[in-house]
């Protein structure tokens, strides 16, 4: 639903859904509908699915743990391994990456409007793919994401 000040309402199955391998990312906000403000997106994943150390100078990304465990590796500081009600952080700059160590995983994601838009040049509609390694490094660079290396064991 939405109304004429902008305001909108997304209910349980109605969020544009993407996919990037075994991740399934909900598209709630985009930097279109919140005028700019902010992007935030709930995904989906498995045990084992990792996001390689990377940064991105300019957009913070804020993690919320609705289910499940996240290993979260920030800087060069030891893995904090978040469960539900874990809130994480990224100011825009940091090293960081995270792997999901339960079987299944639910998290929030906050970020910029054009972080949020990076989220959809790396994924598919409603088709669960992997992605080629090319469309990713192209949309890193296109949204200047840096790709540092593996996470730490």
């Amino acid at each position: 639903m939405r109304t004429h000040s902008g305001a909108y309402v997304v209910q349980p199955k109605e969020s544009e859904v993407r996919w990037m391998g075994a991740i399934a990312t909900h598209f709630l906000a985009t930097g279109d509908l919140t005028h700019g403000a902010f992007a935030l997106v709930e995904e989906e994943s498995e045990r084992g699915v990792a996001v390689p150390l990377h940064r991105h100078t300019h957009d913070a990304e804020s993690f919320y743990v609705l289910d499940g465990e996240i290993s979260f590796f920030v800087d060069d500081q030891p893995p904090v391994r978040g469960t539900a009600g874990t809130f994480a952080h990224i100011p825009g700059g940091s090293v960081h990456g995270f792997r999901i160590e339960s079987e299944t995983a639910r998290y929030l994601i906050l970020t910029t409007p054009l972080h949020g838009e990076f989220y959809r040049a790396i994924s598919l509609p409603s088709v669960r793919a992997e992605i080629d390694d090319s469309v990713i490094e192209a949309a890193c660079r296109e949204y200047g994401i840096e790709f540092i290396g593996p996470l730490p064991e």
